[in-house]
């Protein structure tokens, strides 16, 4: 049993045994504060409240804040009414309750003295930020979130600068792994640059409900390697990649870095890409195109991949890229790379590739294609020269799937044993031992998916870093609101994302 899980049981007992306490000073008998929801049941006949405050508590998500505002409504009938005694009615309920029900100085003192409060200005003031803060903060944990497009590896689908709605309800609403944390800020805070979030409490990876991932859907998740994370590169060089390539696999020697940081999965930094493969899917790239179980996969309309594009001695002009090409000349944004001899790597979609091809300068126009990359997953080279444009066959994993374990195939799966789903996993003698069992079988407990960038050449994806586990699934991208590139892009405000 977990530390945190342990806790929370303890926190439990003590709430409840507050409540027989209090419930024994308002003359209602005592075993009832014993039993869930009947509890609250008999706090709202008591006061009285209209009874179907009692029903809204088992809606969804919102229903868990009714029942503690029925709490905080009981302890003000004991002449509570202050902002700090109804803090610690909703974070500290399990010594607060005790009090209330167990100390000679407090007293039930029932309906009248509620009607006799009268609040000042400034309470009902800071009454209606904490009430705007706690509804943000369940429709930004629970039903949706604003995102912003920080990188380029979704072009053209989606742009640097595009506002989306990221729906958590579309795969389930994701109870928090560490749900002490500051409101609207994900892992760092505001002004100190430390962690924005408490690790006293852990919860488990819980949904609410679970509606799989549909295969192409654009998908928001925390990143999977993310969970040690170099602070001078923070996502931009992934701490696994430094590991091997600029330390050699030396672990201790990266750890004397000041600048390592831990993080559970739900403050790991939020990815966004497309969900090319489901659970049990096949996959594989040839000459940079996708198949999914043998047959060609989805090609967005606007996903871009770089095209060499060798000009009859003239200069592009950058005006017209932007405007008939859609392409940024910013060297930031690695959308156009200018070689020798009038030579140029040009970021373009399909049918922005054919429109260019037909312009009276261009000599020819051909697709740029990665023969081999040693740095894609699973970094394998004894066994795998691939690169990003070839790729694979590779299968993925699906809860309740057995597999036979190789000296071949293990690469693909070790962090999956070891980190994603807890197990110890080692090598010995050619032998396989997972939780100390030697063995060459092995069941997944989590379905995983495969996401690819729409942007193929220009996307830290699946292909580099493996599978993303079901746990860390945010939600599914579904509208862009807003966009912007030095004025507003009209033409792409409110757009669905396909």
């Amino acid at each position: 049993m977990s530390l945190g899980f342990t806790l929370f049981i303890l926190a439990t007992i003590g709430s409840l045994i507050g409540l027989y306490g209090m419930f024994k000073k308002a003359a209602i008998e005592p075993w009832k504060a014993l039993i869930p929801f009947y509890n609250t049941w008999c706090m709202v006949e008591k006061m009285p409240l209209k009874k179907y405050w009692f029903f809204l508590q088992f809606i969804p998500i919102v229903g868990q804040f009714i029942t503690i505002w029925i709490c905080i409504r009981f302890v003000e009938h004991f002449g509570r009414f202050s902002l700090l005694h109804h803090a610690a009615t909703v974070f500290l309920p399990f010594l607060y309750f005790p009090y209330l029900g167990y100390s000679k100085n407090e007293r039930y003192a029932g309906n009248a003295v509620v009607k006799n409060y009268k609040k000042s200005a400034a309470r009902e003031w800071i009454d209606a930020g904490v009430f705007a803060v706690v509804a943000a903060t369940i429709i930004r944990t629970f039903i949706f979130e604003a995102y912003v497009i920080p990188t380029g590896s979704m072009e053209k689908t989606l742009l640097v600068n595009d506002f989306l709605f990221v729906s958590k309800m579309s795969y389930g609403p994701r109870l928090p792994n560490t749900p002490l944390a500051i409101p609207f800020v994900h892992h760092t805070a505001p002004i100190t640059g430390g962690k924005s979030y408490l690790e006293w409490i852990k919860l488990p990876y819980k949904r609410l409900w679970t509606t799989p991932l549909k295969r192409n859907d654009v998908v928001v998740f925390n990143y999977p390697v993310g969970d040690t994370v170099i602070g001078e590169y923070q996502s931009n060089l992934n701490y696994y990649d430094v590991l091997r390539d600029q330390y050699g696999g030396n672990r201790e020697a990266l750890l004397q870095r000041d600048d390592i940081i831990v993080r559970p999965v739900d403050k790991r930094e939020n990815f966004i890409k497309r969900c090319v493969g489901i659970p049990g899917d096949t996959l594989q790239l040839k000459e940079g195109i996708l198949y999914v179980n043998g047959q060609p996969g989805y090609v967005p309309e606007a996903s871009a991949t770089f095209y060499n594009v060798q000009t009859k001695g003239q200069y592009f002009d950058e005006d017209v890229l932007k405007e008939d090409f859609h392409v940024e000349t910013n060297p930031e944004r690695q959308q156009l790379l200018v070689g020798n001899n009038m030579n140029y790597m040009i970021d373009l979609s399909a049918e922005e590739a054919e429109r260019m091809k037909k312009l009276p300068y261009v000599e020819s126009i051909v697709k740029d294609v990665k023969q081999f990359n040693p740095g894609v997953f699973p970094n394998d080279t004894a066994h795998y020269k691939w690169s990003e444009d070839f790729y694979g066959p590779v299968w993925v994993p699906k809860k309740g799937a057995t597999i036979t374990l190789t000296p071949e195939n293990i690469a693909f799966y070790s962090r999956v044993i070891a980190v994603y789903e807890h197990n110890t996993l080692e090598e010995k003698g050619g032998q396989f031992i997972i939780n100390g069992i030697a063995t060459n079988q092995y069941t997944f407990k989590m379905d995983y998916y495969w996401m690819m960038g729409d942007n193929r050449h220009n996307s830290q994806d699946s292909r580099f870093w493996g599978y993303v586990p079901e746990d860390h699934v945010v939600g599914k991208a579904s509208l862009i609101w807003f966009s912007w590139d030095s004025g507003p892009r009209w033409k792409r405000l409110f757009k669905a994302i396909k």
